[in-house]
């Protein structure tokens, strides 16, 4: 109609109008709905007939009048015809979907014994899946109860056990190795004892405790005898005089250690108690080391009295061991962990923190102690892994929690007395119900830190975390006498986004990493891990932790330690006298070789034969960098002539992979030392100040080793210790990085190849 037309209209009446209003909003509802069907109707009919693909309906927009139940209806259709889509999508698509989803870590704990109820209950909360009677398929997960040859492993799977652990952890083994490292760093490790191994040194130690009588004659000392392979207390007895040495006649057959006895530890109610503490190694290479937030603090039955002869009987005063102790009729039972003979750790900080003492620095010190112990084990532990877990090779990951029994002095310094692979993980306790029967019942105390300890492994070790690379290495920045004040806050924010939310509420680990976080404090104690990999290098035949009089001589042949002073006959009758001795100690009368503890004795032998000036710390830092830079000269030529053998290829290739990794210190192979932020790009032409650079580095260098030169294959001839370390400064070239500077000027001179030395 027209403009004049509707103008010329007459108004409507109200009630007319309220007819037209109601008449138009029930047109609109009908059209809402009918629109509303059409789609859900289409949809449907896409989610039946997907090849067709017809064109989606468009939905009107709701006018501004539309009542709230119409917008209602219309959302209900549409979430109808959502769940007819989802009902008619393929069988196949949706099961695989289903599998996808439900995917679930197994554990096989066929072989957990004592721990297999704190596991089963860990599983459950992690809603995994275990198998107690074992299984056909491979498992994600193998859980052992004593060592790693408990049973067969996957190659893809991972073992809660390291190859050589039980070993190296037996009481003459581990004070063999810290003894190692007391030689190197006598002030780092005086946390251990000083101790003697029996039979072999039975008449050094009668003669250092005759002579230190004589010296101080207010001097009265007493040791404690513990035999290698005793656990739970087991023959360990005090003793006042070297002559108090019990059978010392069957000592052949029977190895033992004698230490000197803590004979003013601290007290708490009069009762002398240790730290059970709690350490995950969740990896070697690189080194990786949890310690757990809380602990088990076990007491003596017996108030204490220091020894002498009337009471060295009394093992319920001087022994902490629990399985003695719950023998005892002194000993608590008690549902709290604040109360009994086996408490929390923490509460037993609580009251020395009200006692006025530090419990941060105790903290700090009981960290410092179990990394360095660890550093002690590290070496021959990766000798026992190359031997049963070759590299290059598929096999298992490992992974292990170990015991430390640690004891803290009126002083409050801990002491370390022992580590245990296989620190008992059970949640109950022998009671006896009526004379002579005896049941198992719940402890709180043993199942608040023990379940918590595995779960938390568990979860450290979940193969969707290491598929996705997920935990990165701590910065080094730290030191470890801020631990106290850190506190992981929750897992939840180190997830990534493409896990559940299940798994990001879970409740924060009560495992603490303390290495490679403190890696910057400690990494000078590596030099007997650098040892160890040269070691490993000149084996020569796979699966050997023994080195051969052929290898010997291969090393000083190629590290080009023989000169007119160290004749190659010289080197035979060096091979020859420590290798028999070692293996005499070691009872090893009918085999031959050189095994590690023999290999580092030879090393401290030649540091000190070819660098004079002490102390032996720094004699073997030279020696083992001057081997490191000959090998990497020889390995540096191999790949530039395309010499190079499998397993140095495969080195490389491994050392690429690992030294990518954030904070990692990696020694995996000996020709790459450089990280690969040091690796730079090449560039097409040198520039003017590359030149300039070159210029001005070369008569420094030169000045700083005399004999250095400098060509298209890199710096030869360097003679300076101090410009091979990137923690020091060249006090003649006064650069920091002297690495650094070296791959520039290579690459300046040969831009199409990378070189890698220093």
């Amino acid at each position: 109609m027209s403009q004049q037309q509707a103008d010329s209209e007459p108004d409507p009446s109200p009630t007319q109008d309220r007819r037209r209003m109601h008449v138009g909003r029930s047109k609109e509802q009908g059209a809402a709905a009918a629109a509303a069907a059409a789609a859900a109707a289409a949809l449907t009919a896409g989610g039946a007939q997907r090849k067709e693909k017809p064109a989606p309906a468009v939905l009107p927009l709701a006018p501004a009048g539309l009542q709230l139940a119409a917008r209602r209806a219309l959302a209900s259709l549409g979430k109808e015809a959502s769940r007819q889509r989802r009902a008619h999508r393929p069988e196949e698509g949706r099961q695989g979907r289903q599998r996808k989803s439900k995917r679930v870590v197994t554990v096989d704990s066929s072989k957990a014994k004592t721990s297999a109820e704190a596991l089963k209950i860990c599983i459950q909360q992690l809603k995994w899946k275990e198998f107690p009677a074992g299984r056909r398929l491979l498992c994600d997960i193998y859980w052992h109860g004593v060592s790693f040859h408990d049973g067969e492993v996957s190659c893809s799977g991972q073992v809660n056990k390291y190859p050589g652990m039980m070993e190296m952890v037996r009481k003459v083994n581990f004070s063999r190795a810290v003894r190692t490292m007391q030689e190197l760093f006598p002030d780092e490790y005086k946390f251990y004892p000083r101790s003697w191994i029996l039979p072999e040194e039975y008449q050094n130690f009668a003669d250092q405790v005759r002579v230190s009588k004589e010296n101080d004659s207010s001097w009265k000392p007493t040791f404690i005898v513990k035999p290698d392979g005793g656990s739970q207390g087991d023959g360990i007895y005090l003793i006042k005089d070297s002559n108090d040495v019990r059978m010392l006649a069957n000592l052949h057959s029977k190895p033992a250690v004698v230490q000197e006895y803590i004979s003013k530890p601290l007290l708490i109610d009069k009762l002398k108690f240790d730290i059970r503490l709690y350490v995950l190694l969740k990896s070697l290479d690189p080194l990786e080391i949890y310690i757990a937030k809380d602990g088990l603090s076990r007491f003596c039955t017996e108030p204490y009295q220091e020894p002498c002869s009337k009471n060295f009987h009394r093992v319920f005063m001087h022994l902490t061991n629990y399985s003695l102790n719950v023998h005892s009729g002194n000993f608590i039972h008690s549902d709290s962990v604040n109360t009994g003979s086996k408490r929390t750790f923490s509460s037993i900080l609580a009251k020395l923190s009200l006692r006025g003492y530090d419990v941060k620095k105790v903290w700090s010190d009981i960290i410092t102690l179990v990394i360095r112990a660890i550093i002690a084990l590290v070496p021959e532990l990766k000798v026992y892994h190359q031997t049963y877990i070759p590299p290059g090779k598929p096999g298992p990951t490992c992974f292990q929690i170990l015991g430390f029994d640690i004891l803290l002095m009126k002083n409050m310094k801990p002491v370390l007395l022992e580590v245990n692979a296989n620190p008992s993980m059970r949640i109950e306790h022998e009671q006896e119900i009526s004379p002579g029967v005896f049941e198992y019942v719940p402890s709180p105390v043993d199942e608040e830190i023990k379940v918590a300890i595995i779960r938390d492994t568990l979860r450290l070790v979940d193969p969707a975390l290491k598929k996705n690379n997920h935990y990165q290495s701590y910065p080094t920045e730290h030191s470890a006498e801020n631990y106290g004040e850190e506190i992981i806050e929750s897992e939840a924010q180190d997830m990534d986004e493409s896990l559940s939310s299940t798994e990001q509420n879970r409740s924060p680990l009560c495992l603490k990493q303390v290495f490679p976080k403190y890696t910057r404090q400690f990494s000078y104690l590596l030099i007997v891990e650098r040892i160890a990999l040269l070691f490993i290098r000149f084996l020569g035949i796979k699966g050997t932790m023994k080195l051969g009089p052929t290898g010997f001589r291969t090393f000083i042949r190629t590290c080009k330690l023989s000169n007119s002073n160290l004749s190659m006959a010289s080197v035979d009758i060096l091979y020859i006298d420590i290798a028999r001795r070692w293996n005499i100690i070691r009872g090893d009368r009918g085999e031959s070789g050189m095994c590690l503890q023999a290999f580092m004795e030879a090393i401290f032998h030649l540091a000190q034969r070819r660098y004079k000036s002490p102390p032996l710390r720094e004699q073997v830092e030279a020696l083992v960098n001057f081997c490191e830079y000959q090998l990497e000269a020889l390995d540096d030529k191999h790949f530039l002539y395309g010499r190079a053998t499998a397993d140095q290829r495969y080195g490389f290739a491994m050392y690429q992979s690992e030294g990518s990794r954030s904070g990692a210190v990696s020694h995996m192979h000996l020709l790459n030392r450089m990280s690969t932020s040091n690796r730079l790009p090449a560039s097409p032409l040198p520039t003017s100040a590359d030149q300039q650079l070159v210029n001005s580095m070369s008569p420094r260098v030169t000045a700083c080793s005399p004999a250095a030169s400098f060509s298209p294959s890199g710096w030869d001839n360097l003679g300076c210790r101090f410009c091979r370390n990137n923690h020091q400064c060249c006090s003649v070239i006064g650069l920091n990085d002297v690495r650094s500077q070296r791959v520039k000027l290579t690459q300046i001179f040969q831009p199409s190849v990378t070189w890698y030395f220093m």
